[in-house]
């Protein structure tokens, strides 16, 4: 390494502008850990190297990998103490995250015995087992492996008849509550740029949102989280106000992507780019191309770097392609009738022994689901769900055994011939075209 890279030229203007670091940040770094040791000028200025601002950027790369700063610094330390240069290694692109992931027997059993808790509604136990888990693995590792899979197997005991909404409501709010402590324990911001994380209209389920804010703030980003069901106008005028570097969003079901293109466009008439993600563009891969946005991939845990790298460089984003004319026809008038509709199912002799409660729920997913597919411009798009609608039917199968989703979706049919014009003609010609079901 040349003497000259350690000889103090920068002052802390050029520091900022070259690693992104906020002055307070810097300064924090320096009194908390020794780094950097810039030297003073005769008026009391600081007047850092080459050398420090390499290994500041060096240290920036390794909390963006999901390495908290002290860690960073003891690596740094270590790996000099050893003789080893920490920046003949150092490549310009931003790093695959490094944390460990761990998934032995010992973080199944901890996930498998906080399920167990929350199913027995203990939070006492919940809680201890992870404070455990913290004290053993990762703080990546517990919010992937044991938060995040956990609520997954909770959520598809429910799906299955298995587990009460009750349970899944305690476990999602134990986990929710312990992604709201590991935000506020974070320090400041030690990075340029805000970006805002919320779910769009109509989308509830904020735990992957809450997950991607705190992975980002790991990194050092100031991360403006919104929650749930943001409302568009009240995001338009959030947007204007804090001036974010990009906005990420998370939708879980078709209503929400729906929600989300409107979002999208406004975003988008803004100049302001949007990222997104959820579990309806796993299930159902077309509707990410009605989204004008970049979409952020179907693993979780790859979200924050790829982020990250859109922030770096950020692609443009081509229009979205639009609805048809007949759609947006049916959209309005499927709108207009879907009340009289959904009384005719409760009316129909074919679906006698559903009890009204679940007619309702499984009719307000299916209208959803059909209002969802008119807006974004495939109706193709419902019969990825219809797996949903027939789990519903599936788990009461001992009060509904004359009742199948075939019936269910025989009479929806009929009653859109009874009820719609020829508007309707989007819908009946997918209900035509629709393979017969049991």
């Amino acid at each position: 390494m040349s003497s000259t890279n350690q000889i103090p030229t920068f002052n802390m203007k050029v520091v900022v502008h070259e690693t992104g670091l906020k002055p307070d940040t810097l300064r924090a770094w320096e009194r908390r850990y020794g780094v950097p040791n810039p030297e003073r000028t005769q008026g009391g200025h600081r007047l850092y190297s080459q050398y420090e601002i390499d290994m500041l950027k060096w240290l920036v790369a390794r909390q963006e990998e999901g390495m908290s700063i002290s860690h960073a610094v003891e690596l740094w330390q270590q790996l000099e103490g050893d003789g080893q240069n920490p920046l003949a290694s150092a490549g310009t692109a931003v790093a695959e995250p490094l944390f460990p992931h761990i998934t032995g027997e010992r973080v199944d059993d901890l996930r498998e015995a906080w399920i167990k808790a929350c199913l027995d509604f203990d939070e006492y136990q919940a809680q201890h087992l992870l404070a455990r888990a913290f004290a053993l693995f990762p703080l990546e590792t517990v919010c992937y492996e044991v938060l995040q899979h956990g609520l997954t197997e909770i959520g598809q005991g429910w799906y299955e008849g298995k587990i009460t909404v009750q349970q899944e409501h305690f476990a999602s709010a134990l986990a929710l509550r312990q992604m709201e402590a590991l935000m506020a324990a974070l320090p400041a911001s030690s990075r340029n740029g805000r970006i805002i994380v919320a779910c769009p209209p109509g989308e509830q389920h904020t735990f992957s949102s809450l997950l991607i804010s705190l992975m980002l703030r790991r990194q050092g980003w100031d991360v403006i989280y919104l929650g749930a069901n943001v409302p568009l106008d009240r995001m338009e005028a959030t947007v204007k106000q804090v001036k974010s570097v990009i906005v990420v969003m998370s939708a879980q079901t078709l209503s929400a992507a729906a929600s989300l293109l409107a979002m999208a466009e406004m975003l988008q008439g803004l100049g302001m780019p949007l990222a997104f993600g959820g579990a309806v563009f796993n299930h159902i891969p077309q509707v990410v191309e009605a989204i004008p946005g970049h979409f952020l991939g179907k693993t979780l845990e790859k979200v924050p770097h790829t982020v990250e790298k859109l922030i770096q460089n950020m692609p443009p984003i081509g229009k979205a392609k639009e609805a048809s004319k007949a759609y947006q026809a049916a959209y309005h008038h499927f709108m207009e009738q879907r009340a009289a509709i959904e009384a005719y199912l409760h009316a129909s002799p074919a679906l006698v022994n559903m009890p009204a409660p679940l007619l309702n729920t499984i009719n307000l997913e299916f209208g959803n689901n059909i209002e969802a597919a008119l807006r974004l411009g495939d109706l193709a798009m419902i019969s990825s769900n219809l797996n949903w609608v027939q789990g519903l039917v599936i788990q009461n199968h001992r009060r509904l055994t004359e009742t199948s989703l075939g019936q269910y979706l025989a009479a929806y049919h009929e009653a859109v011939k009874k009820e719609m014009d020829k508007r309707g003609a989007p819908i009946l010609h997918w209900f035509e075209q629709m393979p017969v079901r049991n």
